[in-house]
């Protein structure tokens, strides 16, 4: 009967001991896992302050349509600088021109020239196939999200972060689009592929989301109607060149560019996801030519002298725009609250682009209409 007495309390005894030696190996767990916690600490920290900082953000692409060179590269060079995970760049220019140490001085620009290019007319439908080109190209990154049309003549009148915020603060295109009602540049052969009140027109300079963007490359309807039937008007200096029209009057001058994004976004039913205005403005003097036949074709350029804080503050106060032929006024926001209507300007010299970048009056790091 002792024997058995003392097998119960041996039995207590051992699981008395495991329960101590249980609880020691959790409180040396505790400890050793506080002590790896502070010395691996900064360590986490870092990486996650690290991995944050790769985090890849939308981007904007920049899609340049130039002749050869892009003479204001340098204007654009200080207008990229530090933002480079935020923004991308295509170039199209003629076929078989490089950008390279030889032809920029920017590194923003330095073999962006896309290497399917095709040689551009103005006033024809191969414009618009250069834009669908660098459209192609910029869809391959997925990251980018707005799609902006620059020519070789335009600069930004803000900063980067201020041109970044507004752009992307909305949802929409930036598409310049009213309904054209003067006779002479829709072409009923289009009927009824693209129906006269589906006939827009506006400003090429566009800025695309990216489900606009692959609207227009995956375009297959309206694109080869504008190849075949939105031509430009032959001028008499042409004609040498071509065969002269049976009838010059009865020509439509029908300028694709001026027609295609518009007229396309309206036809495929997403006018109702546009701003319907441009973000590059373009000063129209029809008196500016004394060539009847070239009068108000081409916007006015500015040269060294008109290149002045003046003309800059002056476009910057723009807030609204009138569009005659739809009794419509747009007045421009971004955020929800009035805003300058252009962030670009166009046509600009070289040598009137640089003086204004020495002159420090491109760019604005508050607000719009206190930085003019």
């Amino acid at each position: 009967m002792s024997a058995m007495k003392r097998k119960p309390v041996q039995q207590k005894s051992q699981i008395r001991w495991k329960r101590k030696v249980l609880a020691a190996l959790l409180v040396l767990l505790c400890f050793a896992s506080l002590v790896l916690m502070e010395t691996q600490y900064p360590q986490v920290v870092s990486l996650s302050s690290l991995r944050h900082r790769f985090i890849v953000k939308p981007k904007i692409a920049f899609l340049f349509i130039a002749r050869n060179r892009l003479p204001l590269d340098m204007v654009w060079d200080a207008f990229f600088k530090g933002e480079e995970n935020r923004f991308s760049v295509y170039v199209h220019s003629r076929p078989g021109f490089l950008l390279n140490k030889g032809t920029t001085r920017s590194a923003c620009f330095l073999n962006r020239q896309v290497n399917d290019s095709i040689q551009v007319d103005w006033g024809e439908a191969t414009m618009i196939e250069a834009e669908r080109i660098l459209l192609r190209h910029a869809l391959t990154d997925p990251y980018n999200e707005r799609f902006v049309f620059v020519s070789d003549s335009c600069i930004p009148i803000y900063n980067f972060s201020y041109t970044y915020d507004y752009i992307m603060s909305t949802s929409t295109s930036f598409v310049d689009s009213f309904a054209d009602t003067k006779e002479g540049r829709y072409n009923p052969k289009m009927d009824p592929v693209i129906p006269v009140y589906n006939w827009r027109k506006g400003s090429q300079w566009v800025v695309l989301t990216r489900k606009h963007a692959g609207v227009v490359v995956n375009d297959t309807t309206v694109f080869p109607m504008f190849q075949q039937h939105c031509k430009r008007k032959s001028l008499p200096e042409f004609w040498r060149d071509r065969p002269f029209p049976a009838d010059p009057a009865k020509e439509h001058n029908c300028i694709p560019d001026e027609h295609y994004v518009q007229t396309l976004l309206a036809q495929e039913g997403f006018e109702g996801e546009i701003t319907r205005r441009s973000l590059t403005y373009s000063a129209w003097d029809l008196s500016a030519s004394k060539d009847r036949e070239r009068r108000g074709w081409h916007p006015v350029t500015y040269k060294f002298s008109d290149a002045t804080p003046v003309l800059i503050k002056s476009i910057k106060d723009i807030d609204n725009i009138n569009y005659e032929t739809e009794n419509r006024r747009e007045w421009c926001s971004s955020k929800g609250k009035p805003a300058p209507c252009f962030l670009f300007a166009r046509k600009f010299t070289r040598p009137a682009a640089l003086h204004l970048l020495n002159l420090s009056v491109l760019g604005a790091r508050r607000g719009a209409k206190s930085e003019t």
